[in-house]
């Protein structure tokens, strides 16, 4: 099954609002083994609207629609689906009795704007909106599905999960779509193509293999459409081992989980503890770490020094070190992840200090140069990185860097 996603509003289209609708439905849709194809955004107009459905049913088996559906005049969707369709609105007496039930329970009286959330095309089959007044709509016209949905992503999503994908999966046979995502950090998205060459060359025509970049870790996917799921999860299960052989511990982990999710695993597995020295980053790596639920087991925690008198006077860095290294150096993140370890009694010591820009920088010292250290109690890796003169950026590598020094000193201790 193909399907289009259509999303109406001009507030998307003039950037106000970021469409998150159309990325959620399109992976519910591959979960259940439907083919996104294309994703349009249009303005609220009539003749937009029309021409989109047009064209989207000459591609598309199934064409979901989301956005205005509200009460007031700017919201034209309903008639003009209804004049797609060739029909009229009709109010429906128990669409009418919820959004009836809805605006009394807020302590509103109803009105007719309010009432007109029941007034739905009446060729269509009401889907219910157990969080809004305006219900979904679903209609069936020349072997095509089109479903329509409010654009309220917490009323669209409720509407999807409660009857959207059910009733698709109990009406279609619907192939198995299944992804492995491996997830690697440490190896650029070009270098990684030249290590896995052969084994990518050797793939099946019925596998894709996708490389996904990002200043935090490089996602590889696999998808594999079959007919028989478990016999789909071993094909993919076989290649992923033997792409596990050719990039060893480049390699963080498996799935939609982040650098901080697999420290937190080594961590907890290890029961061993850390702590964070940032000047740079700003905090940005404690941050990290404590996104996961239940990094207070294992985050004793941090301090964000800025300062020259901060790495002194609480990270006990030696001033003649800042004054013949000064703060961005070897020598001195040295001593932060040294200094915040034993500050913290933790395990483990994160250290970053640099030139995030895009001022401060100079001949010797360019902005993007930063130095990250990671200490234990029997050792103390660093390194020096040149991330450009992109500050938002350079603070996402720099953090991101750090994790994986930690995650691999995590490793090797435990080894």
């Amino acid at each position: 099954m193909i399907a289009e996603i259509i999303t109406i509003g001009d507030e998307i289209l003039i950037g106000q609002i970021v469409d998150t609708n159309s990325a959620w439905l399109a992976q519910q849709l591959n979960d259940i083994g439907v083919d996104v194809r294309q994703i349009t955004s249009i303005s609220d107009s009539r003749r937009h609207i029309i021409a989109a459905l047009d064209t989207a049913k000459k591609k598309a088996d199934l064409i979901i629609i989301t956005g205005g559906l509200g009460p007031t005049a700017d919201d034209i969707t309903k008639p003009t689906l209804a004049e797609y369709f060739g029909t009229k609105l009709v109010r429906n007496q128990e669409l009418f009795e919820h959004v009836k039930f809805l605006i009394e329970r807020h302590g509103f009286e109803m009105t007719e704007n309010n009432a007109k959330q029941a007034d739905i095309p009446a060729n269509c089959t009401p889907l219910s909106n157990e969080n809004g007044t305006a219900a979904g709509m679903w209609f069936e016209q020349d072997g095509k599905i089109f479903i329509s949905m409010p654009g309220v992503p917490f009323e669209m999503k409720n509407i999807t999960e409660k009857q959207v994908l059910p009733k698709l999966k109990t009406q279609f046979s619907l192939p198995s779509i299944v992804h492995r995502t491996i997830q690697t950090f440490g190896v650029a998205e070009s270098i990684l193509a030249n290590k896995i060459n052969s084994w990518e060359s050797a793939l099946p025509s019925s596998i894709k293999l996708a490389y996904l970049p990002s200043p935090e870790r490089v996602r590889l996917r696999l998808s594999y459409r079959g007919t028989n799921q478990n016999d789909t999860e071993k094909t993919l299960d076989k290649l992923t081992q033997g792409l596990k052989v050719l990039l060893g511990d480049t390699i963080f982990g498996m799935g939609n989980i982040f650098l901080e999710n697999a420290i937190a695993d080594l961590l907890k597995g290890s029961g061993k503890t850390v702590a964070t020295a940032e000047s740079c980053t700003g905090g940005n790596v404690a941050k990290l770490i404590t996104s996961v639920p239940g990094s207070s087991a294992y985050f004793e925690g941090g301090v964000v020094a800025y300062s020259n008198r901060i790495k002194e006077e609480i990270l006990k860095v030696n001033r003649q070190t800042l004054i013949t290294h000064g703060a961005v150096s070897e020598a001195t993140v040295q001593e932060m992840a040294t200094g915040i370890r034993q500050l913290y009694q933790s395990d483990f010591g994160v250290a970053v200090s640099g030139i995030a820009g895009p001022s401060g920088g100079s001949p010797e010292k360019p902005v993007g140069t930063v130095w990250v250290a990671v200490s234990s109690e029997n050792e103390t890796v660093t390194r020096l990185l040149s991330l450009g003169n992109k500050r938002d950026i350079t603070v996402r590598r720099a953090s991101a860097k750090a994790l994986d020094m930690l995650r691999r000193l995590i490793i090797k201790t435990n080894a």
